[in-house]
């Protein structure tokens, strides 16, 4: 089976990991780009119905890496991102996090996808309707629907750069 998939969420907290976001993600990325693990491992995920998994993508958790970006508390809207909005030094940590994780798995750069994204993809699911993430503050003409090119656009560059 193996794992087949990362999926990239904004945690809607602070810039500083708590326990529950520890419980959800298997990866969480403060806004200095200091990378924090979760309480479970990505290959807890190969297999969701023991129960003892990360719970970060409702409907889409099995065979599904969950990485949290630490941020987003109050977010409204592109005009006002709330007190926490993700930073550059975040955002690019989580796109080389990506790539090493791609390579490690065998995952390919396609198979990286936001919440958001899985939301609309599945929306039979409690994923439907969620917003994370359609925005990046660090790359504001980025738009909601061109978000998941952009991040996959990154990957690849990563994963070329780490072969030179």
């Amino acid at each position: 089976m193996g794992l087949k998939k990362i999926i990239i969420h904004w945690t809607g907290g602070s810039y500083i990991p708590n326990k529950t976001d520890k419980q959800h993600y298997h990866f969480l990325i403060d806004s200095l780009g200091r990378l924090h693990l979760g309480d479970y491992k990505p290959e807890d995920n190969i297999d969701c119905t023991d129960g003892k998994y990360a719970a970060h993508t409702g409907g889409g958790n099995t065979s599904a890496i969950g990485i949290g970006l630490c941020g987003m508390y109050g977010f409204k809207n592109f005009k006002d991102p709330g007190k926490f909005p993700l930073t550059k030094v975040q955002v690019e940590a989580c796109f080389n996090l990506c790539a090493m994780l791609c390579k490690k798995y065998n995952i390919p750069p396609s198979n990286v996808m936001t919440h958001y994204e899985f939301g609309i993809s599945n929306p039979n699911t409690t994923s439907k309707g969620k917003i994370d993430i359609i925005y990046l503050p660090p790359y504001p003409s980025v738009s909601a629907e061109k978000i998941g090119d952009f991040i996959r656009q990154k990957v690849r560059w990563y994963l070329q750069s780490a072969k030179n």
